[in-house]
């Protein structure tokens, strides 16, 4: 089941071969959780989509109210029996069919998923998590690389990569060779009393739970909090490596190389996280 353009549809074709999102990848998408009916940092998504779909000239419908969506996505929860458990919601935006490169409207159409969840707040994973560079292909250091877009080949390879190799996972480089993000989140890097993060234009994504722990950070008189280009050679100095997302929260790495890592300080920043979730 899923919900489009606010019709719930369960095994109805709504999808063809022109789709621009299929063709193109001229798509965006959000993904955050729901805990019990009220959606996790829904302004921030909602904020953020709303100006991905400007920078990439889709026409933004009038009633695409923060009220309205979050309607929207609720009647979708609802419709798949969880409003009262912990859900992982995927919405998502294309440009409505027709043109090549050029388009011949600039209209848009959107899809809402909703799937159980497993935790009803972040928790740290513990268990043994390593990562390794991935440098066959590389993040461009602009704009659209900031953007949560369907384009997202490099980051299907790149896990690829990953399984055949027995990471977990895999941290990106531009083409300056700066450490950018990892496949599926934000990276913030941890040394002594200083939390780095790649600054957006080195090319990351403009992360939501990165935008959170970065207004919690600055916050921290203790933590120094700097967003500044991450080289390779900073990661087997560091202390802790994490990787953020909107679903998993922090994710510690265990290690990189013959390089392992602690996960104190990312301790520390769980339930202070969970108590913004919690606000928002």
């Amino acid at each position: 089941m899923v919900n489009f353009n606010g019709r719930l549809l369960q095994g109805e074709l709504f999808l063809n071969h022109e789709n621009r999102g299929l063709r193109y990848g001229d798509s965006l998408f959000e993904s955050f959780r729901c805990i019990n009916g009220k959606l996790i940092f829904w302004e921030d998504h909602y904020l953020r989509l709303m100006a991905s779909m400007r920078i990439l000239r889709m026409e933004i419908p009038m009633d695409f109210t923060m009220e309205f969506l979050e309607e929207k996505v609720l009647e979708t929860i609802k419709g798949k029996d969880l409003k009262n458990v912990p859900a992982r919601v995927r919405f998502t935006v294309y440009r409505n069919n027709g043109g090549l490169y050029l388009p011949t409207t600039n209209d848009i159409s959107y899809i809402i998923e909703a799937k159980a969840w497993n935790q009803p707040f972040f928790v740290l994973n513990e268990e043994a998590y390593e990562v390794e560079l991935y440098k066959d292909f590389y993040v461009n250091p602009d704009m659209l690389s900031n953007l949560k877009t369907n384009n997202k080949v490099l980051h299907v390879v790149g896990s690829i990569y990953a399984e055949e190799n027995g990471y977990d996972n895999c941290l990106l480089v531009n083409n300056q060779k700066q450490v950018v993000e990892a496949l599926n989140g934000n990276l913030f890097v941890v040394k002594g009393n200083e939390i780095k993060t790649p600054p957006l234009e080195n090319g990351c994504l403009n992360g939501i739970l990165r935008k959170k722990l970065i207004e919690i950070l600055k916050k921290d008189v203790d933590i120094n909090l700097v967003e500044e280009a991450v080289s390779p050679f900073e990661l087997q100095k560091a202390d802790e490596l994490w990787i953020t997302n909107s679903i998993i929260g922090i994710q510690p790495v265990t290690k990189y190389r013959k390089k392992t890592y602690e996960n104190k300080v990312a301790k520390s920043l769980l339930g202070k996280l969970n108590a913004l979730a919690r606000l928002s």
